[in-house]
């Protein structure tokens, strides 16, 4: 039987005689039921033959295993100019990559990126911000609350009460965050992305609108990778005093909201135990589902979220 096992040629032949041999009713199994009839010295042997045979069978199929390998390297290869990576490799969706290349600008330029909740109390969403209880933003019409009076977070800033709160200033940060609001349309979605910037110090430090301007300018252009027109309007915001609105020049001569900002509103540095005596900064805030719209030249926000694969492969994004 070990000559037999030696020269077998072939894993096919071997798994045979294995079978034969060990099998439900192979000749060293029946051999091994009938151990109880034998005497001591006869079982012995018996056990000996038995942890033998297991032990070449082993050795063979490894043997045999590894000349196929061999055989088989001698007569394939491998053209290593193929590439390696699979064909339907997947992509990152152009909204995560929008929000990665924004927090990795503001961050070269000083700016720690902060999360908040997605559900927010009255305090951090519309008090705390300066906004009086007869603001048309809690209003039922545009935003969602909820039963115990919490509400669907409708803006970003409330990562920045939550900020000052909770570091003090002076501070230089970004919030970002999903944020709703009841409205639906070719450019506005109920749930969007926000990314709200703000930094406040010591007033001798000197932080001036005109900061704001260039901060904005500086984030914008090297987003879109090309000098901006911008343009510059008076606005109304409660949480920040005076407010600003941005636009820039796009597709011609067609002017494009882009961000609002403004100076801190006094109120709201008080709010967060900030003397605004002592302290000013400026505050800006924008939807970067809008700006990534302009860079991918869509019309409808709704396409970032309609699930269609052909138009995410060719989105220029690959993981």
């Amino acid at each position: 039987m070990q000559d037999k096992i030696k020269n077998i040629e072939s894993l096919e032949e071997l798994q045979s005689l294995y079978t034969a041999t060990f099998g439900k009713n192979g000749t060293m199994t029946l051999r091994l039921r009938e151990m109880s009839k034998m005497s001591a010295d006869e079982r012995v042997e018996l056990n000996k033959e038995n942890a033998t045979l297991r032990e070449l069978f082993k050795v063979r199929q490894t043997e045999l295993e590894q000349a196929a390998l061999m055989q088989k390297l001698k007569t394939e290869f491998v053209d290593v100019t193929l590439d390696t990576e699979p064909k339907n490799r997947g992509t990152l969706h152009p909204l995560t990559e929008t929000l990665s290349q924004i927090g990795a600008i503001l961050e070269s330029l000083g700016y720690t990126m902060w999360t908040g909740p997605e559900i927010e109390d009255d305090w951090h969403n519309f008090t705390a911000l300066n906004t009086p209880s007869y603001h048309p933003a809690r209003d039922m019409q545009d935003s969602f609350f909820l039963d115990n009076g919490n509400v669907l977070r409708t803006q970003t800033s409330a990562i920045q009460i939550r900020a000052m709160e909770g570091n003090g200033v002076p501070i230089k940060m970004f919030g970002v965050g999903r944020t709703y609001r009841k409205e639906m349309d070719a450019t506005h979605s109920p749930m969007f992305g926000q990314i709200e910037g703000l930094y406040v110090d010591k007033i001798d430090a000197h932080i001036t609108m005109s900061d704001l301007v260039a901060t904005i300018r500086t984030m914008l252009e090297r987003y879109f990778e090309r000098k901006l027109e911008m343009r510059i309007r008076p606005s109304y915001f409660p949480f920040t005093e005076p407010s600003i609105e941005i636009d820039i020049k796009w597709n011609g001569d067609r002017w494009l909201e882009i961000a609002g900002a403004g100076m801190v509103h006094p109120n709201v540095l008080r709010n967060c135990g900030v003397n605004p005596d002592e302290y000013q900064g400026f505050a800006f805030g924008f939807g970067w589902d809008r700006i990534a719209m302009l860079k991918f030249g869509l019309d409808d926000i709704r396409q970032f979220y309609d699930g269609d694969v052909r138009w995410l492969k060719n989105s220029g994004f690959e993981a």
